[in-house]
């Protein structure tokens, strides 16, 4: 009997692994979504917690939380959406927000991605706004 591969999520040191942070966020923002490059990178990166999804060692996404619960930088591989990589990085980074001891976290939805978000528990607030040429909404999530 064949067994199904397992998503693993690890906590990620921007200093240790930025390698394989950037080469995933690269391919999905910069690449896919083409972001441009200034506005993906940021002071932030080094002050963030960060967690990577990994199948089969081979790392397949990833995601920050700034330290004022700010949720951002949601990257997954293209082939493995849809196969709960997103799920597993956003309820990580709520739980490390939550032993932080955080309330509420945050984010900055982008529009496609609203439904994943509200099934999570989010709520949206606010209109649309447009950040790298992509519609966003904002979202919060009480812990």
């Amino acid at each position: 009997m064949k067994s199904s591969p397992k998503i693993v999520v690890r906590p990620a040191d921007w200093f240790t692994d930025r390698e394989i942070l950037t080469a995933l966020r690269e391919t999905v923002f910069i690449r896919e979504q083409f972001v441009p490059a200034d506005m993906e990178w940021d002071e932030f990166d080094a002050l963030s917690s960060h967690l990577v999804a990994s199948m089969d060692g081979i790392p397949i996404g990833a995601g920050r939380l700034l330290p004022d619960g700010h949720i951002g930088r949601m990257a997954v591989l293209r082939a493995w959406r849809g196969k709960g990589a997103g799920s597993a990085l956003l309820t990580g980074l709520m739980e490390i927000a939550r032993a932080a001891g955080m309330r509420r976290v945050l984010l900055n939805a982008q529009v496609q991605a609203l439904p994943f978000y509200l099934r999570h528990g989010f709520q949206a607030q606010g209109e649309e706004f447009v950040d790298a040429g992509i519609a966003h909404r904002r979202m919060w999530h009480d812990l």
